[in-house]
């Protein structure tokens, strides 16, 4: 009778059919690539001591292509911890053009002309893997030249937090609660911050924002907090998944959710 997290390239056959009924929202969560910028020794690296080489990396990227190409623009193109259709999104930072001169222009001012090796670890499933292999194309016209190690997803999480990667593809399901995208992610001290990711602005910034109940005073906060992120870049944002469900079309009554779960008051089936 239902079917939940439809992939994007079954939504057309979904939609086409008069007995399906299609339900979708654009999850909390997001997608992206971590930077080791200080984790152990291989954080002591160009990529993870010059932030021009991640701007080049995210200028490389055409974040709308990749949605169009990897998820048959069933997704939501993104370049912050929110997604666009968050109240928590700021405008200030719309998702940048595909810039190929300049990251070209970023690579040779921090001294790499010629060219740059990154090695991004990746999931060993299908969609992360299709996804590196687009940004990894994309990424050889500015001069940036991906290599991709595809590990088991519990190794991936293991090699993160001890710092044995260079960068990683990975994102993050997402909470209600903006602090949860966030904070633990990218202050000094946060739980998740696998990056290492330290900035003592940062970091008074995203506390005031967990210690506020001011709606106004928190998304100053963390606008504020973006405006560095989004130069540091300690995380290259990709994108945002769309949950997407697959209904019989006798059933009436269902709610999406951004946050993916299903929840079954209210609903019921018309029997045939």
């Amino acid at each position: 009778d239902m079917i939940e997290r439809l992939a994007a390239t079954d939504l057309a056959q979904a939609e086409a059919d008069d007995g399906i009924q299609v339900e979708s929202a654009v999850s909390l969560g997001y997608q992206g690539i971590t930077i080791n910028v200080a984790n152990g020794d291989k954080g002591d690296n160009p990529w993870g001591n010059d932030k021009r080489l991640r701007q080049a990396l995210s200028y490389a990227v055409d974040r709308e292509a990749i949605n169009q190409v990897v998820f048959n623009g069933a997704f939501a193109a993104g370049n912050q911890p929110f997604p666009p259709n968050s109240p928590w999104y700021s405008t200030d930072f719309a998702v940048p053009e595909r810039d190929v001169e300049k990251a070209k222009a970023l690579l040779a001012e921090a001294g790499f002309a010629d060219g740059i090796n990154l090695e991004v670890q990746v999931p060993n499933t299908t969609i992360p893997l299709q996804l590196m292999q687009v940004v990894q194309s994309m990424a050889a016209e500015a001069g940036i030249n991906i290599s991709i190690t595809s590990k088991e997803f519990a190794t991936l999480l293991a090699d993160q937090s001890a710092g044995d990667y260079q960068a990683s593809q990975i994102g993050w399901s997402g909470r209600v609660d903006p602090d949860g995208n966030i904070h633990q992610f990218m202050t000094t001290e946060g739980g998740i911050n696998d990056s290492k990711y330290s900035n003592p602005e940062v970091d008074e910034l995203l506390d005031k924002a967990r210690k506020s109940n001011d709606q106004d005073t928190r998304r100053e906060s963390y606008t504020a907090a973006r405006a560095i992120l989004n130069d540091e870049m300690p995380i290259v944002y990709l994108y945002h998944e769309t949950w997407i469900w697959a209904l019989d079309s006798g059933i009436s009554g269902f709610t999406p959710y951004p946050d993916g779960m299903i929840r079954l008051e209210g609903m019921k089936k018309e029997e045939s």
